[in-house]
């Protein structure tokens, strides 16, 4: 399985609209992508807090799609990639870290 990762770093001088970003644009991201086979699942993240106490997180938000692999991903995004990454000014001007990752342990409760 792969999990992309789209990480956006904490920089009090940015702006990130959390209640557009959750309300608005991953409602829309997950629409598009989820009617891919490949898709296996999402989770959206708010930085709170660091290992030091008091200490700013290193990310404002995170955000963790689950698919079969990265191309299943990739086939699923790049039809909607100008749409998604249009509508990104609506929340933020963050540049997002974004990491392909291979799941090698997996576990929920």
């Amino acid at each position: 399985m792969a999990k992309i990762s789209i990480l956006y770093p904490n920089n009090k001088e940015s702006r990130f609209d959390l209640d557009y970003y959750i309300n608005t644009h991953m409602p829309m991201s997950i629409d598009l992508l989820s009617s891919h086979p490949s898709f296996k699942g999402v989770s959206v993240e708010h930085g709170v807090g660091s290992a030091t106490p008091g200490a700013e997180p290193a990310f404002v938000a995170m955000c963790h799609f689950h698919f079969d692999s990265i191309e299943g991903f990739m086939a699923a995004f790049v039809p909607h990639a100008a749409k998604l990454q249009a509508d990104m000014l609506n929340y933020t001007e963050i540049e997002p870290v974004i990491q392909f990752n291979e799941v090698l342990i997996s576990k929920q409760l």
